[in-house]
């Protein structure tokens, strides 16, 4: 795998990275209170309106970072997102870019969160418009029912369900720990699970301040159906498509 040293580059590099990433923390700091505050304007309005807004505040952010940060992504296997049927999408979790940029080829899917994220000020609010699936994880007894009583609401109004089977963000080159909630959810619901592997961290690592210019590779996994199958093992063959991928990712 590449490796990336902040130690080993030029003072001037270094510069030229960290007015970059200052220049797009402003922005986001800027762009995430004006959008969130017209998304909770917007909360009188059908939601396939307010996603309008989000849409347009996504796709400025992919600019900001493409223009600002040198940034760009490279997807392959779009072919293989339905256009009559929607599923449980199961996603790598390396960074905060993934959660931008998969509502925008995923068409507004409902995302699980924690409920503490919709308390944030601004973030919290234009989140909350989007309608995502918040869950109460201090009720660890019950939290499996809300993913699938809410998950399959959703599905049945025709949208998309996101998840990030590893539950946090992993570090770029790490492997987490796969949780059930998502093929548990599909198997309940009877729709199939899309996998999508993508490298985000190597370029926006979590908990990092500096972005790394390059092109983020994303790649949409074929369907995994659920039909005669347990949880168990959609999960199985969702880890070892998802891991697979990685590896050549990486490569």
């Amino acid at each position: 795998m590449h490796k990336w040293s902040w130690s080993s580059l030029p003072w001037r590099t270094k510069l030229n990275l960290l007015l970059r990433s200052v220049l797009f923390f402003l922005y986001s700091t800027l762009g995430i209170a004006i959008y969130s505050l017209l998304c909770v304007v917007s909360l009188a309005i059908p939601l396939r309106y307010r996603h309008v807004i989000i849409r347009n505040f996504l796709n400025m952010t992919m600019w900001m970072l493409k223009k600002v940060c040198y940034i760009d992504y490279q997807v392959t296997g779009l072919e293989n997102i339905p256009k009559d049927r929607v599923g449980v999408i199961l996603s790598k979790h390396q960074s905060t870019w993934e959660t931008f940029f998969l509502p925008l080829i995923f068409r507004d899917p409902a995302v699980i969160v924690k409920r503490e994220l919709l308390w944030i000020p601004f973030f919290g609010w234009g989140l909350a418009a989007s309608e995502p699936i918040s869950i109460n994880r201090g009720a660890r007894s019950s939290a499996m029912q809300q993913v699938i009583k809410k998950g399959k609401e959703c599905l049945e109004k025709g949208r998309w369900v996101l998840l990030f089977p590893e539950g946090t963000r992993t570090p770029s080159g790490m492997v987490g720990h796969y949780k059930l909630g998502g093929a548990r959810l599909a198997v309940a619901a009877d729709v199939p699970v899309i996998p999508v592997a993508h490298n985000a961290g190597r370029y926006w690592p979590r908990r990092k301040f500096i972005k790394r210019p390059g092109t983020i590779q994303v790649v949409v996994g074929p369907l995994i159906e659920t039909q005669g199958r347990t949880a168990e093992e959609v999960l199985r063959l969702t880890k070892e498509w998802i891991e697979g991928t990685m590896e050549k990712i990486d490569r």
